[in-house]
């Protein structure tokens, strides 16, 4: 819900995010490629796809390269995850655009809470989508088998390792992190129920940022790795995003006197908010203290990425219009 902040006008605020493309790193490391290339080659062996992605940005947080190399081949089960941090009011909407767009199995999910219903109706769709699909070369296999793909930090090992908790008791079989880049290869088939097998997979970013409203929203919900766009241009985007979306607690959180578009004068009072300095020698030698910037932007990131900021849909810009 949008905080109030008095009688200070939105149109205060900045309309348009200025930034220029070169300040962003083309981040398709060279395992995102051969791993791209290593599924194709898998989806004979394969009976139904699960694609991953965070609810916070249900459009913005697909990429291509899947959707073009691996979408429409294999039954498609797409799940929208971390529901818990995000707007939820805007969740029917994205679903509606989804299934416009091709996507028609859509389930929202909270991969921390076992008691979740979108995690338990998984296994049983994905087995009643393979039965009613035509399975080709695999018709007489009695052995399911389903490839978990997304972009970066989305949760695809997770979704493994609660399935195979859930129906086989077991332990973690995928390496979870909370960056992106944890899983850096296709692995093997892991057994999470009885004759069904998942395949964890690297997450496949587009090689190239083609629109910069997409690629600084991955980056606030952890995609991207931070230093490739850099926390202070991070919190500078997600300024301007609460801004113009009139959501202000923030503000409150932070200990701000009150709303502002100027990211120095943001980060400089959350350090001294927190005591949070730098001691610097001066042109003649004399210690100087000043505002750590740096960490004041990892804290605004953490409480944002935390949910402790409020639950967003960073798509709601354009779901608001549709």
């Amino acid at each position: 819900m949008a905080t109030s902040v008095g009688s200070r006008a939105t149109s205060a605020f900045r309309q348009t995010f200025q930034t220029d493309r070169k300040d962003f790193l083309q981040w398709f490391p060279g395992h995102m490629g051969k791993s791209l290339k290593k599924m194709q080659q898998n989806l004979k062996n394969v009976d139904l796809i699960i694609e991953v992605h965070d609810a916070r940005v249900p459009l913005s947080g697909r990429c291509m390269e899947l959707k073009t190399t691996l979408g429409g081949i294999k039954p498609h089960l797409f799940v929208l995850n971390k529901k818990d941090l995000t707007d939820m009011k805007y969740m029917d909407s994205a679903i509606e655009r989804l299934n416009q767009d091709g996507v028609k199995n859509v389930i929202l999910t909270n991969f921390k809470d076992q008691t979740c219903s979108g995690m338990k109706s998984i296994l049983p769709l994905a087995k009643k989508l393979i039965k009613d699909s035509n399975r080709f070369n695999r018709e007489n296999e009695n052995e399911f088998s389903i490839m978990v793909i997304g972009v970066p930090n989305v949760g695809k090992s997770s979704l493994i390792n609660r399935l195979r908790n859930k129906h086989l008791g077991k332990a973690n079989a995928a390496r979870v992190g909370a960056v992106a880049g944890i899983t850096r290869a296709v692995s093997t088939r892991v057994k999470i129920a009885e004759n069904v097998y998942l395949v964890d997979t690297p997450g496949i970013l587009s090689p190239e940022i083609r629109d910069v409203h997409g690629g600084m929203k991955l980056s606030l919900i952890g995609c991207l790795l931070d230093h490739l766009v850099g926390q202070e241009k991070m919190v500078d985007y997600l300024l301007f995003w609460l801004n113009k979306q009139e959501r202000f607690e923030y503000v409150e959180k932070l200990g701000l006197p009150e709303p502002s578009d100027n990211v120095i004068e943001v980060l400089g009072r959350i350090a001294i908010n927190l005591g949070i300095t730098l001691k610097i020698r001066n042109f003649d030698g004399q210690l100087m203290t000043k505002p750590n910037y740096a960490h004041a932007a990892e804290h605004f990131i953490r409480l944002f990425r935390s949910g402790e900021l409020g639950q967003y849909c960073l798509d709601q810009d354009i779901l608001g219009a549709f």
